[in-house]
């Protein structure tokens, strides 16, 4: 798709074009051509991520990357503010269906999953599959340059279509959405997983961070099946808790869900 069909007009914007045009305007067929055309691609979007839109505007930002903006416009004209309202709502409905589909995980399993799931490559693989690349709209690009774009913002595009479906529908269109094109992958069993610990530290260090720092919060319980409250400290960030069996155990809880919490990115399995 090019920028043209990209180019999803607006309610307001659809309106006949009046025959009347100055000299030099574009031609009244071509204006009704090119809205027809606009509309087409609009439904076929629609038609492929399973929500028609009441506002049209709305599709047509999840989609606008900000290269392709006017300079008169603002950034946030472009996906940006979508996606990051998509971020949470997917954090949000991915945590209920986890919560659901799995009773007896207990909060690190939990935070686990959760942080593979939601992680952008994820996001990339549900936008791959519904075949989103060709219609992010770019600004003026070499086609080798344009290429390597729009694949490196699916991920961000998948989220901000998930926030303009959230805005225009509500929560339950948007859940729709995530359990259609994540409950397959939440069921499929986990690629093994890297210890949260090394994952957590190895994403402080990449940050300019020291190492982060646990400490023993509290321990309950028998002496034969003690339980430890351990929280994990980085500068500028609040700690993160977890409870275990063992100290070890608590750690690696904390450490998870520092990583779900903080979005690193990949950080639950290996290669």
């Amino acid at each position: 798709m090019n920028d043209e069909t990209a180019d999803i007009q607006t309610s307001s914007e659809a309106g006949a074009a009046s025959p009347q045009h100055d000299a030099g305007s574009e031609p009244a067929a071509a204006k009704k051509k090119r809205k027809v055309s606009a509309k087409a691609a609009a439904a076929a979007i629609e038609a492929r991520i399973g929500h028609k839109f009441a506002d049209p505007a709305l599709l047509a930002t999840a989609f606008t990357h900000v290269s392709a903006l006017k300079a008169a416009r603002k950034r946030g004209d472009s996906y940006q503010r979508l996606e990051f309202l998509g971020d949470h709502v997917l954090g949000l409905i991915v945590s209920d269906m986890l919560y659901r589909a799995f009773p007896n995980a207990d909060e690190g399993e939990l935070s686990k999953r959760l942080a593979d799931l939601v992680r952008k490559e994820s996001c990339a693989d549900v936008a791959k599959s519904l075949g989103l690349v060709d219609d992010i709209k770019l600004g003026q690009v070499g086609a080798s340059a344009s290429a390597r774009l729009r694949k490196s913002v699916l991920g961000d595009i998948c989220e901000a279509v998930i926030g303009a479906i959230y805005l225009d529908g509500g929560h339950a269109a948007a859940a729709q959405f995530v359990e259609r094109n994540w409950t397959e992958r939440m069921r499929k069993p986990r690629r093994p997983l890297r210890d949260p610990k090394t994952v957590l530290q190895e994403w402080a260090q990449s940050k300019g961070m020291p190492t982060p720092v646990y400490r023993e919060i509290e321990r309950t319980g028998p002496h034969h099946d003690p339980q430890f409250r351990v929280a994990v400290d980085l500068p500028g960030l609040e700690p993160a808790e977890g409870v275990g069996g063992s100290k070890r155990a608590a750690e690696k809880v904390a450490a998870s869900v520092m990583i779900a919490r903080e979005g690193v990115g990949g950080g639950s399995n290996d290669g």
